[in-house]
């Protein structure tokens, strides 16, 4: 029978180590990600960056769902609860005019199973002077508003969705957000 020497030994305990240290990695981590609540109060009154220098005042009593938001430099996305409302913004960098961003947010809406696009697009405007077009869509047990900007090669797509009566409760506080949106680093 083969002996083991400290060598040995010292060796098998680093790598019990190693095995423990990674599977407390693996498993306690995400235990404790699944603990923390993925939305979070935003202060009311206080500018958002939703990503690019795009910002917005959300609408009082909203949360952030930080699964759903990623600002960055370029681009980014916020999503925030409304209640059961989730009103998500989007910006990209975007090449084309705003016919052209309308018609490509609206097709990314019907090509969803389900989804239709409901009524004319008629114009809609900010506060900080970004001009856009908005829309109504339905789906099964919810309907939805989108809103789409243009502006120094970015779009900044809006879409809104929860169900009936607490859209229409809504609505009203998250227009008015909508048109908190501006562009912070303007181009020049």
């Amino acid at each position: 029978m083969a002996r083991i020497n400290r060598r040995q030994l010292t060796n098998l305990l680093g790598a019990l180590g190693v095995v423990a240290t990674l599977g407390g990695l693996a498993f306690g981590l995400p235990a404790i990600d699944r603990s923390l609540p993925a939305e979070r109060a935003v202060p009311d009154g206080r500018p958002y960056p939703v990503g690019a220098g795009v910002t917005v005042v959300p609408p009082r009593g909203a949360t952030v769902d930080v699964t759903g938001t990623r600002p960055g430099d370029s681009e980014g996305t916020v999503l925030f609860r409304l209640g059961p409302v989730r009103y998500a913004i989007a910006v990209r960098p975007f090449r084309g005019d705003l016919a052209a961003a309308a018609e490509r947010l609206r097709k990314r809406i019907v090509d969803t199973t389900g989804y239709q696009v409901t009524s004319a697009q008629l114009t809609v405007g900010t506060a900080g002077g970004l001009a856009g077009l908005q829309g109504g869509y339905t789906a099964p047990g919810r309907g939805g508003r989108y809103a789409v900007f243009v502006d120094g090669g970015l779009t900044i797509e809006v879409t809104i969705s929860g169900n009936d009566l607490d859209l229409g409760r809504s609505l009203p506080q998250i227009e008015a957000s909508t048109r908190t949106l501006r562009r912070t680093d303007e181009p020049r």
